[in-house]
C-alpha cells in the first residue's frame, strides 16, 4: 500500500510504502495541490465507549466492543485502551472478560486495542473527585482484588487510575509497577504528601490532571499543583473545549512541557448520540446542546466528554499556541512512549498506524481551526476512509 500526503513535521509532500505492519520506505515526491496531512495514526488510552455503550457495562458483548472499534476509526485513532471505570466487582470482571474475549476472537479488535486502562474503583468517594463514578464503589486499593481483575483480563491491564489518599496505597502502587502496569493518580482528594509518595512508589501519569476534581480548592497546597510541580509525572489532558479553560491548558502545557503531556479523549459512551437526559450504568447524565456532557440537573460536574481525540489535537494548537508536530506527538509518540511500545514515526520501520487528515483555516504552525480526517491506517490496514476524500491515495 502507498500513501501520498503532506509531512505533519516538515510540510514535504511524501510516499510511504507500507509493507505489513511497518513502513517499508518514504520517498519525497512532486508538490500535489490539495495533499492532506500525513502523520502517525493518534493513540487514545482513555476511551471510555461509544455510540450508546459503555466499555465499564453489564450488557457489554465481544459484538458491541467491535462496533466501538469501528466506529473510532474516523477519529484518526489507530490504536486505543477501552477504559473500564468504577463498578460493581461483577459487573468490572464482566468488561473485562468480553473485552479480553474480543480481543482473543478478532485480529480486527486485537490489532487495535493496546491494552485495558482500569479507571477506578480505587478511587476518592468524595463529591467531586470521584466525578460521574457510582460511590458506593469507590473504595481502597486491594491488591488480592486487583489480581483477579487483572486475571479477568488475561492480563490485559496495562494501566490503572486510584486515588493514593487511602491507607496502603502505596505498597498498591510499588507492586503494579513492579508488575508493569502504569500507575495514574487521579480522582483523588489526596495530600501533597501522599501524592508525592505515591510518585516514589512508582505513579508515572496524572489522569485528566485538572478534572476529577473538587470545585473549589485550596489556593496552596492541593493536589494539582502538587501534580503539575513533579516531572516524573506526565500528564493527560482532555483538551475538548470543555473540561478544561484555554488559559489551563496553556498553562498546563507550558508547566509540564509537552514532552510530559498526553492528549486524550475521555469520551463517554454516550459520545455520537443527540442531545438530551440518558440512564447510564454509572448514573443519569445530560448532553447539553452545546455538547457538554453532565450528570444530570446541572451545568458543572462533567461525565466524560464527547468530542474525539483528533479535536483535542486541533484545540491544543488554538489553545497552548503549540505548532502541528508537537500537538500530533502528545497524542501519538507520548501516548506509545508511555505504554513502552515502539514510538511510532514518519520513518522505515515504524509501525504501519497512520492518519491522513485535513486542516481547516490554517496552515502549519498558525491558528487552527478544525481537523477532518480523510483516511486512518492501523496495522497495515486502512480502517476508516473518507466517503468525501478528497486526498490522492494509491493502492
Amino acid at each position: 500500500m502507498q500513501l501520498v500526503g503532506r509531512r505533519y513535521d516538515t510540510g514535504e509532500i511524501i510516499c510511504v510504502v507500507l509493507s505489513g505492519d511497518q513502513i517499508a520506505s518514504i520517498e519525497t515526491v512532486s508538490d500535489i495541490e490539495n495533499a492532506p496531512w500525513i502523520a502517525p495514526g493518534l493513540i487514545d488510552i482513555q476511551l471510555n465507549g461509544y455510540g450508546g455503550q459503555e466499555f465499564g457495562a453489564a450488557d457489554l458483548t465481544v459484538d458491541k466492543v467491535t462496533t466501538i472499534v469501528r466506529q473510532i476509526g474516523a477519529h484518526g485513532v489507530s490504536r486505543f485502551c477501552p477504559t473500564v471505570t468504577t463498578q460493581s466487582f461483577d459487573v468490572l470482571t464482566h468488561a473485562l472478560r468480553t473485552v479480553d474475549a474480543a480481543c482473543s476472537e478478532s485480529e480486527e479488535v486485537s490489532d487495535r486495542v493496546l491494552g485495558i486502562h482500569l479507571e477506578g474503583p480505587y478511587i476518592s468517594a468524595e463529591d467531586g473527585p470521584r466525578g460521574a463514578h457510582p460511590q458506593e464503589h469507590c473504595k481502597p486499593p486491594d491488591w488480592h482484588e486487583f489480581g483477579r481483575l487483572q486475571d479477568a483480563a488475561s492480563g490485559r491491564i496495562r494501566i490503572i487510575t486510584l486515588s493514593p489518599e487511602y491507607n496502603g496505597s502505596a505498597e498498591f502502587i510499588t507492586r503494579a509497577a513492579k508488575a508493569g502496569v502504569v500507575v495514574a493518580i487521579g480522582h483523588t482528594a489526596a495530600t501533597p504528601d501522599q501524592i508525592r509518595a505515591a510518585v516514589d512508589a512508582g505513579a508515572r501519569l496524572s489522569t485528566h490532571l485538572g478534572n476529577g476534581a473538587h470545585g473549589t480548592l485550596p489556593r496552596h497546597p492541593n493536589y494539582i499543583w502538587s501534580q503539575l510541580a513533579d516531572d516524573r509525572l506526565a500528564a493527560s489532558l482532555i483538551v475538548d473545549g470543555h473540561h478544561l479553560p484555554p488559559e489551563v491548558v496553556q498553562s498546563f502545557v507550558r508547566a509540564k512541557t509537552p514532552e510530559r503531556c498526553i492528549l486524550v479523549s475521555d469520551l463517554s459512551g454516550l459520545a455520537g448520540l443527540p442531545p438530551g437526559r440518558y440512564e447510564t450504568s454509572l448514573c443519569e447524565l445530560d448532553i447539553l446542546d452545546n455538547g457538554r456532557l453532565v450528570l444530570a440537573g446541572q451545568r458543572q460536574y462533567l461525565a466524560g466528554a464527547s468530542r474525539p481525540l483528533c479535536d483535542g489535537v486541533a484545540n491544543v494548537m488554538r489553545f497552548a499556541g503549540v505548532g502541528l508536530r508537537t500537538a500530533i506527538d502528545m497524542a501519538s509518540r507520548r501516548p506509545r512512549a508511555l505504554l513502552g511500545e515502539p514510538v511510532n514515526g514518519l520513518s522505515p520501520g515504524s509501525p504501519a498506524d497512520l492518519v491522513l487528515f485535513e486542516l481547516f483555516g490554517t496552515e502549519l504552525g498558525e491558528t487552527l481551526g478544525s481537523i477532518r480526517v480523510v483516511t486512518t491506517v492501523a496495522n497495515g490496514h486502512v480502517v476508516y476512509q473518507s466517503p468525501t476524500k478528497s486526498a490522492p491515495e494509491i493502492q
